[in-house]
Parts: structure tokens; sequence; C-alpha cells
């Protein structure tokens, strides 16, 4: 009876998880996708799904679309890459550098920018990069710049308002999953003789890389979406899909292009995760199969007739 009251609970705890999922993500992506192969109606109407049609999407894939599909994924490898190479030494810091009583306030620290409203700390970022911001007056008056300073409205302004944006995004999880790796395990391999860089490659890193992937995925998706720091940071030079597709459906209300442009956003997020994702494992294959142990006889083994239960390591 117990097992059997068990096996009733176990997925009935599942059920608030799975119905969140399925009311906001599922059936907003899915009326996403159905809006995409739609038409506008009219100079009034929003959309139509009355004749079905890929249209849409020959549509959007435009030679513009196309333009500003490239710079968004320039602005969404590049900042993800700065907001790694920035945060895995604060985090790795933070987790082995820092005392136990003290990591409550530098996290709090971290999280200081979500207490304000998104809009407002990439507005503040406006007035910072401004001609006349103090940034640029305070470069003009110690002799580094000879004219007002010129990155308002550049790809370089909307690259330093995401790395802020999403930077703690990248921190906590790093942060995460370099604590628990633990004193101990690092005490080990310095025992067996690797050195500081030795340990960090061959124990810190490798299992940190569950927090590494989500720390990438938690700045790289949402950056690549984002609109509102290329509209305020960017201007024309700085413009991303983002604002394309916000574009139709706030101002020209043409849902099913809107849509279509979303879709396809999507599918290409998902397509440059998978090919980063073989890269990466390509990568670290040789590095995986260096030192793997196997349990049975080696070849040697079976031709001299020695245990077959002895462990062998091989390295290659």
């Amino acid at each position: 009876m117990r097992n059997r009251r068990a096996g009733v609970v176990g997925p009935a705890l599942a059920v608030p998880a799975w119905a969140w999922l399925l009311v906001f993500f599922v059936a907003p992506v899915a009326m996403v996708v159905w809006f995409s192969f739609g038409y506008k109606p009219g100079v009034f109407g929003t959309h139509a799904n009355d004749v079905l049609s890929f249209d849409r999407y020959a549509e959007a894939m435009s030679p513009t679309f196309f333009a500003t599909f490239s710079n968004t994924l320039w602005v969404g490898v590049i900042g993800t890459v700065l907001c790694f190479a920035i945060g895995a030494p604060v985090a790795y810091w933070m987790a082995f550098k820092v005392k136990p009583e003290r990591r409550g306030i530098l996290i709090a620290l971290v999280l200081v920018p979500f207490w304000t409203n998104f809009l407002v700390r990439t507005i503040g970022w406006q007035v910072i990069l401004a001609p006349e911001g103090w940034l640029s007056t305070m470069l003009q008056g110690i002799g580094v710049l000879d004219g007002p300073l010129d990155l308002l409205y550049t790809r370089t302004a909307v690259i330093i308002g995401v790395v802020y944006n999403y930077l703690p995004l990248m921190i906590l999880p790093l942060f995460v999953a370099f604590d628990r790796v633990g004193p101990a395990l690092r005490e080990a391999s310095k025992d067996l003789g690797a050195g500081k860089v030795a340990t960090f490659f061959r124990v810190t890193l490798p299992l940190s890389q569950p927090g590494i992937i989500a720390g990438v995925l938690l700045v790289f998706i949402p950056l690549m979406g984002d609109y509102i720091t290329a509209t305020v940071l960017g201007g024309a030079k700085g413009n991303m899909v983002g604002q394309l597709v916000a574009g139709q459906f706030q101002t020209a209300q043409n849902w099913a292009l809107g849509s279509a442009m979303a879709v396809l956003l999507m599918l290409v997020i998902t397509l440059t995760i998978a090919v980063f994702a073989v890269i990466i494992w390509l990568i670290s294959l040789p590095f995986r199969s260096r030192n793997r142990l196997v349990l049975g006889p080696a070849p040697e083994q079976a031709a001299t007739g020695a245990p077959a239960n002895t462990p062998v390591e091989v390295a290659s």
C-alpha cells in the first residue's frame, strides 16, 4: 500500500510545474507559431489565420533581416564571451578566496543591479556614454580624448550595456558551481602533485561544467532577444532582431510577420547552441579519453592469463 501511494504521489508533485510550463511557455510559443502562418488582414487588423501559408517566413528572410540577425548573433556571442571572461574570475574569487561569512554580502552586491528596473539601468549607461556626459568630460579633462566621447549609438555601446545587464546571470551559476567543488578535492589534487593551473583545468573546471552551461544559457538566450539595450544604446548601428520583432507587434501591428521573425530567431538560437555544444564536445573529447578507468582485463592481461577482475587505467 505504501509503495502504491508513493507511486501516485510522486508524479502528482510535478503537476504544478508541468501546468506552469504548459500555460506560460508551451501555449505562448504555440500561439506565436500559429500566428506566423497567417497574414495581416488590413490596415487596422493585426492578424488572420483563415489562409495559412509560409509567405511571412519568406518575407522575414529579407536582406535587412539577415543583416540585423548577423549583428544580433555577433552581439550575442561577444557579449556572452565577455560575461564569462569577467564573471568566471569573480565567481572563482568569491567561492575560493573570500571567507564564507562575507560571501552573502558579495552576492547581494552582485544582485544590486536587479533592484533597479532594466530600462532605468540601460538609460543610466546612456547618460554615462553621452558625448556631453561626465565620462566624456572627465576623459577630455585628463587629456585622454581630444573631443567628445563617440560611443553612444554604436555597437560597442550595446556590448557594454548587455555585459552590464547580464553579467550577474553569469556570476551566480558559476559561483554555485565553484562553491560545490569544495576545498577537499582541490587539496587532494595538490597532494597528488598537481599545481594550481592543473588543478583548475583537471578538477575545478570539469566539475563546474553544469554551472558554466547554465550561465552561458542564462546569458545568451535572453541577450539574443533583447531589444531595450539595442534601442537605448545602439540606435541604427546597434539594431537587433528583437527590435524588428517588437516593431512588427507594437508599431506595424503585423503580428504574423513579427511571429515569423520570432520563430526564426528561436530556431537560430537553438541551432547556434547545438553547434557550439557539438564543437565543445569535440574539443573536450581528447581530454576526456586521456584518463579512463577500464574495468576488466587489458589485452596484455588476457594474453598472460592475469586475473580478469583487475582494474586497468588506460592513458593515451
